[in-house]
């Protein structure tokens, strides 16, 4: 198995993230760090802080050399995709090729309505990813992009420069609905986010998506699998609550866990990190990590040598 983190951008500081991302990159155990793409604080008091989720992440990608990086996913309804496309392209250009393009269909009601950006219902969001998806990977790696749906139309569009990796960076798509979601994993992507849950539903999910594979004639085994693990009170990765902090029963927790997935076939566990953020969290889990030798890998940490 491998391993990724997650910095929330809500309830929380540049200067922590940065620190965070800055420890990480010197520890080999963590190949990615993510973000997520809101612009309010969810799943707790919306009138809190959110940093702004692609500026950031071209900010870590200049402060960081090793770590692969992407928003955990960018809802695919606050951007047009000829506009996340030429992000995107620059973004992996200024990384120097360690762009994950994560995306999704959206599905902040709260947010969106009071932006003015247009939701829509679940099939609307479904059918516009679908559309959007066609769109980026055209503009991503085609010299012209001509493209006429029900959301978008493009007529003879170029993005250029192209960032360096071809054909384009991968493509992640987050959600797990078995009618819809999935099949688009199978068509289009490189990377499946299943965003959270138990790991039997996570392997009963990951049956289905080498089912829509197999029935479109993909190779399974080109789709990495990830999904999002907590360390501590999920609700930490919300809002900091000053009374609660990490114990040791934590980090067995999370390992526990971690091997439960693993057991149902999860590539990469992206661990949720709890706020606030502190560097010497992601160092004391790459310990936990090593110990348990999850990585199969048999030496200590590189930052410990």
């Amino acid at each position: 198995m491998r391993f990724a983190f997650k910095t929330t951008p809500q309830n929380s500081t540049w200067a922590d993230m940065l620190a965070v991302w800055r420890e990480a990159d010197d520890i080999d155990v963590y190949e990615s760090g993510w973000t997520f793409d809101h612009f309010y604080p969810i799943f707790t008091d919306s009138t809190g802080t959110c940093l702004e989720g692609w500026s950031t992440l071209t900010a870590l990608a200049q402060a960081t050399t090793r770590l692969r990086l992407g928003a955990m996913v960018t809802g695919i309804h606050y951007r047009h995709p000829a506009v996340l496309a030429n992000m995107a392209a620059a973004l992996d250009i200024i990384s120097n090729g360690r762009l994950e393009l994560g995306i999704g269909a959206g599905s902040d009601v709260e947010e969106s309505d009071a932006c003015g950006i247009k939701l829509g219902t679940v099939k609307e969001r479904l059918d516009r990813l679908e559309e959007a998806v066609q769109v980026l990977i055209s503009l991503l790696s085609q010299e012209h992009t001509t493209f006429d749906g029900t959301y978008y139309q493009l007529k003879d569009a170029h993005n250029e420069p192209k960032g360096p990796q071809r054909p384009h960076p991968p493509i992640c798509i987050g959600g797990f609905g078995e009618k819809r979601t999935l099949p688009l994993v199978a068509r289009y992507a490189q990377h499946w986010n299943y965003a959270a849950g138990i790991p039997e539903d996570f392997g009963r999910r990951r049956d289905v998506l080498a089912a829509r594979c197999a029935d479109i004639g993909r190779d399974f085994s080109e789709i990495t699998t990830s999904a999002h693990l907590f360390l501590g009170d999920p609700m930490l990765t919300r809002t900091p609550n000053p009374d609660v902090a990490l114990t040791d029963g934590d980090y067995d927790e999370f390992i526990t866990d971690a091997i439960a997935f693993g057991e149902k076939g999860l590539d990469l566990a992206i661990v949720y990190l709890p706020l606030p953020l502190d560097p010497a969290v992601v160092v004391k889990l790459a310990e936990a990590i090593t110990r348990a030798n999850l990585t199969g890998k048999d030496s200590e940490p590189e930052h410990a040598k």
